[in-house]
């Protein structure tokens, strides 16, 4: 690798962090929600990092080489003064460690999903890069620190728009249920979900690529407009947190056609906080859900145009076959991500 090919490698570690998909009960985790609840399912597959360690022996001040392998990009940087050009979520995530001077760092990153499918993925990298990057020094950080850093990261160092939904997920997997008490303090529970629920949720949910990305900071400066003008959206927050807790005694009870029309209810009111954040890609997919059996369906993330859905189809594989095969027809990028539900959240390990 370039930068440390010719030193002597000290450490090799490496870090993977799931993504998130149907965050019932989102937008409610944000600064202007005051208040929310959020119940999230991570999932693989995972974003990944790994992190070569070397002398740096020529005391370079630009000893970090970053390969973004998504992008096909490498970019070498100085770890103590990070630029908004190229990838700042990188950069200033690197920088908000110490890194010291004696080291020369050699960083892959790798997600296997496209860019602006609004699951989160951003939050992921992040988390996996921090919590590489923290394996470092000791002593190390837990998943809640790791999850705070993440979306300090993204919010005042960036100054984007970003709820504490995607990082929480990332760090701490399965399926979460987020209870925010005063932003972005939250408390932080996993729901325990019976192991035949587990196995069915994981043989129907679908991720559905809505065939272009999306940006969803240019969302919440939507919603947040209507809520400065003293419109309904205080009400329509209100009413998705109480979906998500819904959702959660759906889970808990095992009831998974329930628990999908509490997905449809949650999109339906996503809708109603703004019409835009539900396009019409998204409606086609959800007619063809419907048509063959699905129990529900939600846009993820901030929706928007662009970006992805999860589905949880029919029981029945046959059927379930003809939806993913009708959603493939439907042209213009649309497609079925295969997805897992991952037990664990930021996972990281050395190598050798």
């Amino acid at each position: 690798m370039s930068g440390a090919e010719n030193a002597k490698r000290l450490r090799v570690v490496r870090a993977r962090a799931p993504i998130r998909i149907n965050d019932i009960g989102g937008w409610t985790d944000t600064w202007f929600a005051v208040g929310g609840a959020v119940l999230n399912f991570a999932v693989r597959p995972h974003v990944e990092v790994r992190v070569v360690v070397s002398e740096n022996m020529r005391r370079v001040k630009r000893r970090v080489t970053v390969h973004a392998e998504n992008y096909h990009e490498t970019f070498v940087m100085d770890p103590d003064r990070p630029l908004p050009v190229p990838h700042p979520l990188l950069q200033f995530a690197i920088a908000s460690l110490p890194i010291p001077g004696s080291w020369a760092l050699d960083i892959d990153l790798v997600s296997r999903v496209p860019a602006g499918i609004s699951t989160g993925t951003s939050a992921s990298v992040c988390v996996a890069l921090l919590g590489a990057l923290d394996a470092l020094r000791s002593p190390r950080r837990g998943w809640r620190e790791i999850a705070r850093l993440a979306h300090r990261v993204e919010t005042k160092m960036l100054g984007q728009q970003s709820g504490i939904q995607d990082q929480i997920a990332a760090a701490h997997g399965g399926v979460t249920f987020i209870r925010m008490t005063r932003y972005p303090e939250a408390e932080v529970r996993s729901v325990r979900v019976p192991k035949s629920v587990w196995a069915d949720l994981d043989r129907r949910l679908c991720l559905v690529y809505l065939g272009r990305p999306h940006r969803s900071s240019s969302m919440h400066e939507r919603v947040i407009a209507g809520l400065e003008a003293g419109g309904p959206q205080r009400e329509h927050l209100r009413i998705l947190g109480r979906i998500a807790r819904q959702a959660r005694r759906d889970l808990l009870s095992g009831d998974l056609e329930a628990f999908g029309e509490s997905m449809v209810r949650n999109n339906e009111q996503q809708r109603a906080l703004f019409a835009g954040l539900v396009g019409r890609d998204a409606d086609a997919v959800a007619a063809v859900a419907r048509k063959f059996g699905a129990a529900g369906w939600k846009v993820n993330g901030a929706g928007g145009k662009g970006g992805s859905m999860t589905v949880l189809a029919s029981a029945d594989e046959e059927i379930r076959k003809g939806m993913v095969d009708s959603i493939h027809a439907l042209g213009h990028g649309v497609r079925v991500i295969p997805v897992a539900l991952s037990a664990a959240g930021l996972e990281v390990w050395e190598e050798g």
